[in-house]
């Protein structure tokens, strides 16, 4: 449960628009509130999202950056980056580890929070092709890529990236969680997060909030918080 110390630049790394308000947007809250900087660098743009099929997809992806910036402003954040790869279709590619590696050099993050790239059985809707190629994308720009001055040599020759070892990640919604932040206090910014992904959520919003309150009560309860309390749960990995 400990921030201490708080990291002072994080980076979350992410498939579509959306993702980090569903698993993280408590913790970024929380982690904003102590004085942390953070970065969100979103892989697609979400052009494969919602229903409606009078919306061409272009459109939607147009929809899904503004959503995704308007959500991080409701959390604090300011830094929104996207990468422009295609809803769907993402791959563990050695142009997406490259992309990633460059973010994490400019950043320059004490903590990298990303999905899992493992299959979690019990919440299958949690590991998409596209989450699960998000997360070995960033851990192999972590591990390797983002420290080693010869991989992606043009990130240090073109663009003067000096290469950056992250410390630790932390995994969203992996099946073994070792680290949970209650955001009991702060859940209410998640939730007015998730609103602004209005493409993307039903009518009556309450659907959402008692299906992610559920969500988080079951990890405080994992983590041995008091009845009551919501917690987002993470395994914490040491890159150092």
């Amino acid at each position: 449960m400990s921030l201490d110390p708080v990291p002072s630049r994080v980076l979350a790394v992410l498939a579509h628009p959306d993702d980090v308000d569903f698993g993280a947007a408590g913790t970024v809250a929380t982690l904003i509130d102590l004085g942390a900087a953070v970065t969100y660098c979103i892989a697609t743009d979400g052009q494969a999202g919602g229903s409606d099929r009078t919306i061409s997809r272009s459109r939607m992806a147009e929809i899904r950056r503004s959503e995704q910036v308007a959500a991080a402003a409701a959390l604090g954040v300011t830094d929104v980056r996207f990468l422009g790869y295609r809803d769907g279709e993402l791959t563990v590619t050695h142009d997406l580890r490259r992309d990633i590696s460059r973010v994490i050099r400019q950043v320059q993050p004490e903590v990298v929070i990303t999905q899992s790239p493992e299959r979690n059985w019990e919440r299958i809707y949690a590991s998409h092709p596209d989450h699960l190629a998000a997360g070995e994308a960033t851990m192999q720009a972590v591990y390797p890529d983002a420290r080693n001055p010869f991989a992606h040599m043009s990130l240090l020759d073109d663009e003067g990236l000096e290469p950056w070892a992250v410390p630790e990640v932390w995994i969203m919604v992996a099946a073994q969680m070792n680290h949970h932040i209650d955001v009991t206090d702060v859940v209410e910014r998640k939730f007015a997060a998730l609103a602004e992904h209005a493409s993307q959520m039903p009518e009556d919003f309450s659907q959402v909030r008692e299906r992610v309150t559920m969500w988080m009560s079951s990890v405080a309860s994992h983590a041995g918080l008091h009845e009551g309390r919501l917690a987002e749960g993470f395994l914490r990995v040491d890159t150092a």
